[in-house]
């Protein structure tokens, strides 16, 4: 097991596995952090766009939204949004939504052909582009769209990983998926953790992830600091191949067969 660090060398993706594009890691952590407002055109209000669009104005963004359909459009219009009545895959109907002085597009739609049109238009304008695509899709599918967005989103299994975490509960909650097979997760180091004492300088995890962020049990998440102990319910925050979970649980919240800590 090679000693993992998050202040150098490349964030771990699959062999095979779709890359994210342009300056896709550093994009998508970027979009975790607290921005500026931003002005943001979102394709399609249905269930996915306007919780979306929702959260976006919560946070202060500047969003605008596209909708071809009357009675949804008007939905969207009594909860306080700007909506332009049309098809998102059509250049003029985004020019109306104001696509040349945005930041970025979300299409959320449930049609995948109308999703990839409006980003590429999005795309045309400098704009970050994030797709909607559904679970059911093929991997060969995904590849080839994914190539060309910015982040590729998948609602159904968002869904599922807070299904999943509110079930399970515990010392491990998955945070989301960042690509086909990569999990960012919280990890909580318990009693049983094989890791307890250890400096995190020594704490060596599976090849395929990486510690991204650290917080002591009374203490918010920050970047981690080499010389910190973990202790007793300090926090993890882990990007992970999906194979490599169940090791890297085994090693931070302490289950029978623990991987090792400090290399030899």
């Amino acid at each position: 097991m090679a000693k993992v660090f998050p202040y150098g060398g490349p964030v771990p993706r699959r062999a095979g596995s779709p890359a994210p594009g342009a300056g896709g890691w550093a994009r998508f952590f970027m979009a975790l952090a607290v921005r500026s407002t931003m002005r943001i055109v979102i394709v399609g209000s249905g269930r996915v766009g306007l919780r979306t669009a929702r959260a976006l104005a919560d946070g202060g963004q500047d969003v605008v939204l596209v909708e071809p359909d009357a009675e949804r459009a008007e939905r969207a219009r009594n909860d306080g949004f700007a909506v332009v009545e049309g098809d998102g895959s059509l250049e003029s109907v985004l020019r109306e939504a104001g696509i040349e002085d945005a930041d970025a597009l979300g299409a959320l739609t449930g049609d995948l052909n109308d999703n990839f049109a409006a980003c590429m238009i999005a795309h045309q304008y400098g704009c970050r582009t994030v797709m909607r695509i559904d679970e059911d899709y093929r991997e060969d599918i995904y590849r080839e769209y994914a190539d060309e967005v910015d982040e590729v989103i998948y609602p159904e299994r968002l869904g599922a990983i807070v299904a999943k975490n509110a079930l399970v509960g515990g010392d491990i909650h998955a945070i989301a998926d960042v690509a086909q097979e990569l999990q960012l997760v919280e990890l909580r180091v318990t009693e049983a953790s094989p890791i307890r004492g250890y400096t995190l300088s020594e704490l060596e995890l599976p090849a395929e992830a990486r510690l991204l962020a650290y917080g002591k049990a009374d203490g918010s998440i920050d970047l981690p600091d080499p010389d910190e102990t973990l202790e007793l319910g300090d926090t993890l925050v882990v990007l992970t191949a999906f194979d490599r979970l169940g090791d890297v649980r085994n090693l931070v919240v302490g289950e029978p067969g623990a991987a090792a800590v400090g290399g030899a």
